[in-house]
């Protein structure tokens, strides 16, 4: 009895190991970290996305630091998910087609350095992947690509309250009175124009289509 258990317990060990050799993670800046956590968590094999931020110089920087400027930070989201079921090359194709990569001063309604596109890549195989999807995007758009390949470095997730802010049922003051986050985010993502001028750019091209 006391064999067979050792032997289950090495059994489970390597099936855990399997299971979780396929699971990678991705960062990139799309603008809104909202925004690009709801695009990317319907996106089959993807399984979890993380709002938060990146590319900045201050350890574990708050949301009111990074949109005060200064801390260098991206709004960011890390992406986990199953390299046998979506693979990198894929999710950077899917990023491209999920923002304005023309656009250097931040995406849509949002302006300024946190908003910002960018890729942060870890290894020459990823960098190598995120300037092919640079690439194709600057030939099919004809226009020049602001988005920027860094060098992966330190994530840190933003607080609690941003996490699934578009599917969220909590209830917040608005300046058209109480909604849910979830009904606010929509609203301020249609006012903001993303789905239009990513729709304008890439037309059936464009993710979540």
């Amino acid at each position: 009895m006391k064999v067979w258990m050792t032997g289950a317990v090495l059994w489970l060990g390597l099936g855990l190991g399997a299971a979780q050799a396929d699971q990678k993670t991705a960062v990139v800046a799309g603008g809104c970290f909202w925004c690009v956590e709801k695009d990317f968590e319907s996106v089959p094999g993807v399984t979890s996305v993380v709002s938060g931020f990146a590319g900045g110089k201050t350890a574990n920087p708050t949301y009111k630091q990074v949109t005060a400027g200064g801390t260098g930070h991206y709004e960011a989201v890390q992406i986990t998910y199953d390299d046998s079921k979506v693979s990198y090359a894929d999710l950077m194709t899917l990023f491209f087609r999920s923002v304005d990569p023309t656009d250097a001063g931040g995406q849509f309604c949002d302006r300024g350095d946190s908003y910002r596109t960018a890729i942060f890549v870890s290894g020459p195989a990823e960098r190598a992947a995120a300037k092919a999807a640079s690439a194709e995007a600057e030939q099919q758009l004809g226009a020049p690509i602001a988005t920027k390949i860094l060098a992966a470095g330190p994530f840190y997730a933003a607080e609690d309250y941003h996490q699934d802010y578009y599917k969220s049922s909590d209830i917040i003051i608005t300046r058209f009175g109480p909604r849910t986050k979830a009904s606010a985010y929509k609203l301020y993502r249609e006012a903001c124009g993303r789905d239009a001028r990513v729709q304008q750019l890439w037309g059936s091209a464009a993710t979540g289509n």
